[in-house]
């Protein structure tokens, strides 16, 4: 039976009991006040690594004129420390089974009672944006994020950032040119803005068109992936003859265009695909259909349905602003919404590249989905161990790694590809479900970069966080923990590489594509069914991935060769032990991911699902023609 959500054990007043009577809940009760003394803007401190790396004096092409729109910033709250160490003691209980706070969940709105800003601070920092001639668009249901706009003149007024003009990559951007500034009053509760450029993230994928590609995937000696054929590699059939196809789960797919619905219907009816249903819902302004952001978003729309076509799948797309990248506003939407167990992101920037609000606004949001029981698939990159590169570069300049994945709360999904050697994999027709692989299919870590021949960085990304300290159910795990007490990723892998690469159907033609963008909603498909399957949210999936790598028969397919090395950048080897920096854990025979799945987990609790429909009335629409 499924729970729409759930109250916290002990943490609210008004909430039921479980079976666990006495239980002490690691979570407070109520959000402090922290604005002790008026807010002075003659007394500041400045907000350090914030200016975007790329807004370099050489690139400079400019004042941005003070009247030029920005819409939508976003200012990140950030909580006391009592609150964070609350924080990481509730989403720590979450996971363990013997806790009486296992996968208890909050909703949004009892995460912000307890470690968002209090309301009398919202209120002082409301005025204070106000004051400046901000317009407030919205306070998140976290009380961690408030989406404010406005101009550059009052930019640099308030925040005493001047906004320049730089010329690079052949095209003109907008950044700051300088930390911002808050008062000094609002120190320790404002962490910055987000972001004030628009140096955009980058969508993970390849998209071509063979030569009379259609709905028959076994073509002139090439192989392409329908959805059957992934089912027969990975052992998902097995689960859809147990019953469970996602039906009653929701994916959240974070995008930043609008798609053509008839384009998901054609796909699915082309596949076979019942029972789900895609909608999308779009977050502020329609940013209608975007040129490549669409491919990502019908990608990643289409192939989640694909690997659980029980399931519900949502887009949420929002447009992107002048300072504020749409990917950023629909992760935020759909966390702070709560409407879907599972979210999948296939977009990029390198830690290095990311500001420190930037980064600590997906590190929070990330725990935030965590403590209310949604599980987040981020692709790891197409740039093998080059992350601050695009794949379409020549050579790497740095190793790096995706700032949206390395995050401990998130899953990072890399990239296989198939190495068939002299093997038979492959029928020599199609089957019924325009099908023809005949199971699975040996994988190496997929680099088809210039080193063989591609010409570009076109590997799996993968390597060692700057940023985060490893995690504990990472730590001793071989190959893991050679990383000097860092975070290691990618977690997980499905094949990404442009042979064998996965069907689309987009703007009324197939094509294939190819990418950790493909990969990693995918690898949403299969959370769904482990979430249908158990009848619950699962929240963080790394802490029982890494536990089932050696408890009973491992669900893992480990790599035993290959490697993310790119022109200009050394990157990490696949040897075939527990994990590697190139492919994680490796991938995954579904049916014993799913059947396995928290076997040494026992808890008397009930089971608690968080999905179904927005915590606001949303009417779901789509650009259809």
């Amino acid at each position: 039976m499924f729970v729409a959500a759930a109250c916290l054990l002990a943490a609210m007043p008004n909430c039921a009991q479980s079976s666990h009577t006495g239980a002490t809940s690691p979570v407070i009760a109520k959000a402090p006040d922290r604005v002790s003394r008026a807010i002075d803007d003659a007394q500041v401190v400045t907000l350090e690594g914030n200016v975007p790396p790329m807004a370099e004096p050489q690139f400079e092409a400019g004042v941005v004129p003070a009247e030029t729109r920005m819409e939508r910033m976003l200012l990140l709250l950030e909580p006391s420390a009592k609150q964070q160490s609350a924080l990481d003691a509730l989403t720590a209980a979450q996971q363990d089974p013997q806790s009486p706070l296992f996968h208890r969940w909050l909703t949004p709105r009892q995460y912000g009672e307890q470690f968002g800003v209090s309301t009398n601070d919202l209120a002082k920092i409301e005025q204070w944006l106000e004051e400046h001639g901000f317009r407030v668009n919205e306070v998140a249901a976290s009380r961690r994020l408030i989406d404010f706009s406005g101009n550059a003149g009052q930019v640099e007024d308030a925040f005493h950032a001047q906004m320049r003009q730089y010329a690079v990559g052949g095209a003109v951007h907008m950044a700051n040119s300088q930390d911002p500034q808050i008062p000094a009053a609002l120190r320790g509760i404002v962490a910055g803005v987000v972001s004030l450029h628009d140096f955009r993230r980058g969508s993970q994928m390849r998209r071509a068109q063979p030569s009379g590609a259609r709905a028959q995937w076994n073509l002139s000696g090439s192989h392409y992936l329908f959805p059957a054929d992934f089912a027969a590699i990975y052992d998902v059939d097995r689960v859809y003859s147990d019953g469970d196809t996602g039906a009653g789960v929701s994916i959240a797919i974070a995008g930043r265009s609008n798609i053509l619905m008839s384009d998901v219907s054609a796909f699915r009816a082309a596949a076979g695909l019942s029972g789900g249903q895609a909608t999308v819902i779009v977050n502020g302004p329609d940013p209608g259909v975007v040129a490549i952001d669409q491919d990502e978003s019908t990608l990643d729309v289409e192939w989640a349905g694909a690997v659980a076509p029980g399931a519900g799948v949502t887009l949420v797309a929002s447009a992107s602003s002048a300072t504020t990248d749409g990917i950023d506003l629909s992760a935020a939407y759909i966390v702070n919404h709560a409407f879907a167990p599972v979210i999948s992101v296939s977009y990029a920037s390198c830690e290095q590249a990311m500001g420190a609000a930037e980064l600590a606004f997906y590190n929070d949001l990330w725990q935030q989905a965590a403590s209310e029981g949604i599980s987040v698939l981020v692709a790891s990159g197409d740039s093998g161990a080059a992350g601050c590169d695009a794949p379409t570069a020549k050579a790497g300049t740095e190793a790096a790694v995706n700032g949206l994945c390395s995050s401990p709360f998130a899953t990072c999904v890399g990239g296989t590809e198939f190495d068939e050697g002299l093997g038979q994999y492959w029928a020599a027709a199609n089957g019924a479900g325009n099908e023809s692989a005949l199971g699975y299919i040996p994988e190496t870590v997929w680099n088809e970069s210039g080193a063989n021949g591609g010409g570009d960085l076109w590997a799996s990304g993968g390597g060692v966080s700057r940023i985060y300290a490893q995690p504990g159910w990472q730590a001793n795990v071989s190959g893991a923990n050679e990383t000097n007490g860092m975070r290691a990723v990618p977690d997980v892998a499905l094949t990404a590489a442009s042979h064998d690469g996965y069907a689309l159907y987009e703007n009324g033609a197939y094509w294939i594509v190819s990418g950790t963008s493909a990969a990693a909603p995918s690898w949403a498909g299969l959370a769904a069914l482990v979430i249908s399957s158990k009848g619950s949210a699962q929240g963080i999936l790394n802490p029982s991935l890494y536990t089932r790598r050696n408890v009973g028969e491992t669900p893992f397919h480990a790599t035993p060769s290959g490697n993310n090395s790119v022109p200009g950048v050394t990157g990490f080897t696949a040897d075939g032990e527990d994990y590697n920096l190139a492919t994680g854990l490796g991938s995954v025979d579904a049916a014993v991911l799913v059947s396995g799945w928290g076997a040494n987990e026992t808890n008397s609790q009930e089971t608690i699902i968080v999905h179904g429909s927005p915590a606001k009335p949303v009417a779901p629409r789509c650009l259809c023609r």
